[in-house]
């Protein structure tokens, strides 16, 4: 594959993970959003009816942020909240933690259509995220920013002078460009 090739294969790549990401995230909004009446007649001093609309906020905002942006650090915030929502609704699922401090119980052993169609949303956003975080990061240490960091990072500290004349001098720094390793 030909340098512009590969380009175009990264930026069709970056595309997918960056809407399977969203949509997941979207999904997930509805659904916590469609829920939140139902979850909200569990009373506590917060009700679960909120937890699932904040929930849903934060889900659709960190989906705009990522279709918006598409930088690493949209990912990371998409990666926490599909994370979180996941791991909360398999906790919730299978243990009964029992009421923690204001929050409600929140043990619901059921699977439902709607929570089904969340958790694989939020385990297809999560997923995504990790893609989109690593191959966003790797975009920081292409070969022509590694080329930019080189020329411009500073080859050795400030000049010491031994008493030797200047081409000595300019002999010895030529030997220790040499030896260094490649970073």
């Amino acid at each position: 594959m030909t340098g512009g090739g590969r380009s175009t294969a990264r930026q069709w790549s970056l595309w997918t993970v960056r809407v399977v990401t969203a949509a997941g995230l979207a999904i997930d909004a509805y659904v916590h959003w469609d829920l939140a009446p139902v979850y909200a007649e569990v009373r506590a001093t917060i009700d679960e009816g909120l937890l699932f609309r904040v929930e849903a906020v934060v889900a659709l905002l960190t989906a705009v942020a990522v279709i918006a942006t598409g930088r690493r650090i949209a990912y990371l915030a998409a990666l926490a909240v599909g994370a979180s929502a996941l791991a909360v609704m398999l906790v919730a699922r299978y243990l009964d933690p029992g009421q923690l401090g204001p929050l409600p119980d929140l043990y619901d052993p059921t699977w439902f259509p709607e929570k089904l169609l969340a958790a694989f949303a939020e385990g297809a956003a999560t997923a995504a995220a990790i893609a989109g975080a690593v191959m966003t990061g790797r975009a920081l240490r292409t070969p022509r920013t590694v080329k930019v960091l080189r020329e411009s990072w500073p080859r050795r500290g400030p000049k010491v002078t031994t008493g030797r004349n200047e081409q000595e001098e300019h002999r010895d720094d030529e030997r220790i460009q040499h030896r260094r390793p490649a970073p």
